[in-house]
């Protein structure tokens, strides 16, 4: 150490190890309990309706839908941009950037496809459905348009109305 560091360490004070830390006054906890720190969902949805959870097994078979649906057009979609690549190095094609750039978009695109089809199909009965689950798309849809007019409905203040 240089003896301008050595000096300004040294002039500096440190607080003493052995002292107490100031305490809160008598009556309060000394950290916030999950209790007081956030109200309850009673309170919160106090003359609401309580909304529902996705149960997990219905949970399970959106995730994996979503993974296979969404997953394969993904990695398609970068095995796009390596294909092309190795074609264009290596002489064997002459492929366009362009042509590049719409085969990818193409399965990126079909990947987000596949993420509404993947949270669509999923049948929230006890028996999961066919493979596919694409009869529970019609009902799932139907559903979620019942919600939606529920919640718009829900939103708009009496008196309040459309101008």
């Amino acid at each position: 150490m240089t003896p301008e560091r050595q000096g300004r360490s040294s002039k500096r004070k440190k607080a003493p190890q052995n002292t107490p830390r100031a305490t809160k006054a008598e009556g309060q906890p000394s950290e916030p309990t999950k209790k007081n720190q956030f109200p309850s969902a009673k309170a919160k949805a106090k003359g609401q309706r309580l909304q529902q959870v996705i149960p997990d097994a219905v949970a399970n078979r959106m995730a994996r839908r979503i993974a296979i649906a969404t997953g394969l057009p993904t990695v398609a979609g970068m095995g796009v941009f390596v294909g092309s690549y190795l074609l264009v190095s290596r002489h064997i094609l002459d492929i366009s950037p362009s042509a590049t750039l719409l085969a990818s978009g193409g399965c990126f695109l079909l990947g987000l496809v596949g993420l509404s089809y993947g949270v669509l199909s999923a049948s929230w009965e006890e028996t999961p459905g066919s493979f596919f689950g694409s009869e529970q798309i019609p009902v799932n849809l139907t559903r979620l348009k019942a919600s939606l007019r529920a919640l718009r409905e829900g939103s708009q203040l009496p008196g309040k109305g459309p101008s």
